[in-house]
């Protein structure tokens, strides 16, 4: 392999690799045991592939340089990936004037399902909405949101478990 190849496949399989190393930490972390130990088999292999390659041609400067470049390249298009997955669900908090007392219908009959309550805020009373939703379709929900409550206060987060309610009797 000339010098060219060598650091094309350096960077090339340390973006595989890292792109693998951050998609099976999120997998991890939402406990997809079975994906992310599978994953991690190939993330190794190709790790000690491309280390390999490194160290065996350690006294070439580019060659740490596409190991480098590699790495933060992968860890963007891991990124990405876990984006396009959008794995598990969020919930939203949305927090409107207590006049747009219609909202929570409007949501429900868009699909979502919708607890609702009032609240106390600094400028009166406020309408408190809780909305469980895939993460791949928060984004439409939160155009929704902005389309029908320009001024809502919201508040994204992603559940690790629940159970009961709405969305049990769906799944």
């Amino acid at each position: 392999m000339n010098v060219l190849e060598t650091v094309a496949t350096i960077g090339i399989m340390n973006i595989v690799y890292v792109s693998l190393f951050t998609i099976r930490i999120i997998l991890v972390m939402k406990s997809r045991r079975i994906l992310a130990s599978v994953i991690s088999m190939f993330e190794v292999f190709v790790y000690l592939m491309a280390l390999n390659i490194v160290l065996s041609n350690i006294d070439e400067p580019l060659n740490l340089a596409a190991y480098c470049i590699g790495w933060g390249a992968g860890v963007w298009l891991g990124i990405k990936i876990e984006e396009w997955l959008a794995l598990g669900y969020s919930i939203l908090q949305i927090v409107v004037d207590y006049e747009s007392t219609r909202l929570p219908m409007l949501l429900r009959e868009h699909g979502y399902g919708v607890t609702s309550w009032t609240a106390e805020g600094k400028d009166g009373p406020r309408l408190v909405m809780q909305v469980l939703t895939k993460r791949n379709r928060e984004k439409s929900l939160m155009k929704l949101i902005q389309e029908l409550a320009p001024k809502a206060f919201v508040i994204s987060y992603e559940p690790r478990t629940f159970r009961g309610g709405f969305w049990t009797k769906r799944l």
